[in-house]
């Protein structure tokens, strides 16, 4: 070996061993103070870097890299946020995919020329199928569409939608729609995830707004439930009743008596067996009567969707246990 290459060789080791060691000397320097040499603690919100030990501000005024707004809960927080809406389950492709809307207007909102929305018009019809790419995306469309029509009939909250909407991907991607149709199985979904969320409606509210008949969504109900093995408590009678109170116009005192007539019947284990809905309106209508308020039978069998001898036997029924001697 040359002389030449063995100086080579020794210079390139004592660089690299040179540039290791003012690297590490530059991390060194980075974490801890020059001063004492302990621990330095970053302040983000004054923007300051301070040693922990003698408390020497070895960096002020550092560049911020959050946000420049102020948010204070999460609804907040999304509605500031500029980096596009949040992923969503109640969209077969989950909100990721572009939409062009339906006006027919430009950036300055001067309306299109002929021409241009026969153009806009083509661009939709070719988006639209886009983003189905296959038979299953365009089911699991139809249904979403379905579910958010019927929640919004209903008066559904958001967490309803969402949880109906994964109830119908799990029977999706589990094969329990052959055989049975897509508004069935939705119907099924959202009546189960509206239980889930104690926020339940009756099967003749659901009946009114899905396309399909009530001894179809029962069954299909008692299917998915028992197939996706859904945990799925009993329908409550109580989370009727500020429902009904509410629509009948009633005061606050006649929901506070109902919920009372309620728990007694829970204790006296006279509910057991019976419509949670005819419990709920009967009791609805003997507290109205116990506060001095007017509401007639036939009232609240409109707004209950029930019949009014089933809401003069549970009536009688519930008074009997807490004002048994009315009825001695």
């Amino acid at each position: 070996m040359s002389e030449s290459e063995t100086n080579i060789r020794t210079y390139s080791r004592t660089d690299e061993s040179e540039t290791r060691s003012e690297r590490e000397r530059a991390q060194e320097s980075t974490t801890t103070c020059p001063e004492c040499s302990g621990r330095l603690l970053t302040d983000e919100e004054h923007g300051e870097t301070v040693c922990s030990d003698c408390g020497l501000v070895v960096e002020d005024s550092a560049v911020d890299r959050g946000p420049e707004w102020r948010a204070f809960d999460s609804a907040e927080r999304d509605s500031k946020s500029r980096v596009g809406a949040p992923t969503t389950k109640m969209m077969h492709d989950k909100g990721l995919s572009t939409n062009i809307g339906w006006q027919n207007k430009d950036a300055y909102g001067k309306s299109l020329s002929s021409r241009q929305r026969q153009q806009m018009q083509r661009l939709r019809t070719w988006n639209e199928r886009f983003r189905t790419r296959d038979s299953k995306e365009r089911n699991l469309k139809q249904a979403l569409g379905e579910i958010d029509r019927m929640a919004s009939a209903l008066g559904l909250p958001k967490n309803v939608r969402e949880t109906a909407s994964v109830i119908y991907r799990r029977a999706l991607s589990d094969d329990l729609l052959p055989g049975r149709s897509i508004e069935g199985v939705a119907t099924a979904a959202l009546y189960a995830a509206a239980r889930q969320a104690g926020t339940p409606r009756s099967l003749d509210e659901f009946t009114a707004v899905s396309r399909v008949d009530k001894m179809e969504l029962t069954r299909t109900y008692r299917y998915v439930v028992r197939e996706l093995k859904l945990e799925v408590q009993p329908a409550d009678p109580e989370s009727y009743v500020p429902r009904f109170v509410s629509r009948l116009g009633l005061s606050e005192e006649v929901e506070r008596e109902a919920r009372g007539l309620l728990r007694g019947a829970k204790n006296a284990g006279t509910t057991s067996g019976k419509s949670p809905v005819g419990l709920a309106a009967a009791s609805v209508y003997a507290a109205a009567l116990l506060a001095n308020e007017k509401v007639t039978q036939s009232q609240v069998s409109e707004v209950a969707d029930i019949s009014e001898v089933t809401i003069r036997n549970r009536y009688k029924e519930l008074l009997e246990v807490d004002h048994g001697d009315l009825f001695a």
